[in-house]
């Protein structure tokens, strides 16, 4: 399995970095106003929105090669939280869509968000 690709830093992301955790919950809501709710999945979904704002041209092209190997949302890879260095195995990108933008000479910016599939 693939590994994110680090930066030349050896960082994973640049700051600000977001993350998430939401639950998939189905609510049933009856005649006389009562509900049920249930978990549709057992785990919580990981978002990571990953902000790259000065990437040099060989940064620029390791992810965007990365994003093609894996085919947008149809691959998986491993992914380590840039917040406390755990590595969760399965994880893929939120969208089909990469837009990486020159911001200059030799500079690139991109955002991607990263979902660690359960």
């Amino acid at each position: 399995m693939s590994l994110f690709p680090k930066l030349k830093s050896g960082a994973i992301c640049q700051y600000p970095t977001q993350f998430s955790l939401s639950w998939s919950t189905h609510v049933t809501v009856f005649l006389d106003g009562s509900e049920q709710r249930y978990a549709i999945a057992p785990h919580a979904t990981r978002r990571w929105r990953i902000q790259l704002d000065l990437l040099d041209e060989q940064e620029a092209l390791t992810l965007q090669h990365f994003f093609a190997d894996q085919a947008g949302r149809y691959g998986t890879f491993e992914f380590e939280d840039p917040l406390t260095g755990q590595v969760f195995p399965n994880c893929c990108f939120e969208s089909d869509r990469n837009d990486l933008i020159q911001s200059g000479e030799s500079r690139y910016r991109t955002t991607l968000t990263i979902c660690a599939v359960q």
